[in-house]
């Protein structure tokens, strides 16, 4: 893993929810997932159905990595081994977003979102 140190004066962070992270300090491995239903309706209704992740496919699906078949060379020269950053203002963090301040190795983001819509039609617009 790098070997730098990071250096921040001053974090401000407004809101963070939805399983946002903030971390300070160096992390091995960074893991985000989140699933959401995002529902809109003209007309307020519940159906206690509807939640079930499982009924809808997006959230079952693998998720398509494509492989990598370059090669890849890597050379660097950190003059200075410290990162330094005056100041961080954040003003909302939601749905596993994650501030992290220091050095990682591998990080992995998901998010799936399954959006639906039931709109009133009018007979007289059709």
């Amino acid at each position: 893993m790098l070997q730098r140190s990071s250096v921040v004066n001053t974090i401000n962070v407004t809101s963070a929810s939805f399983a946002s992270i903030i971390q300070l300090g160096d992390s091995r491995i960074i893991n985000g997932f989140s699933r959401a239903l995002a529902v809109q309706r003209e007309v307020e209704f519940f159906n206690s159905k509807e939640g079930n992740f499982l009924k809808y496919p997006v959230f079952s699906e693998p998720t398509p990595f494509l492989p990598i078949n370059e090669s890849i060379t890597l050379s660097t020269h950190n003059s200075l081994p410290i990162i330094k950053v005056n100041t961080i203002s954040i003003l909302a963090m939601s749905s596993v977003a994650i501030l992290h301040v220091g050095n990682s190795e591998n990080v992995s983001m998901e998010a799936r979102v399954k959006h639906i819509r039931h709109l009133h039609h009018n007979k007289d617009e059709q």
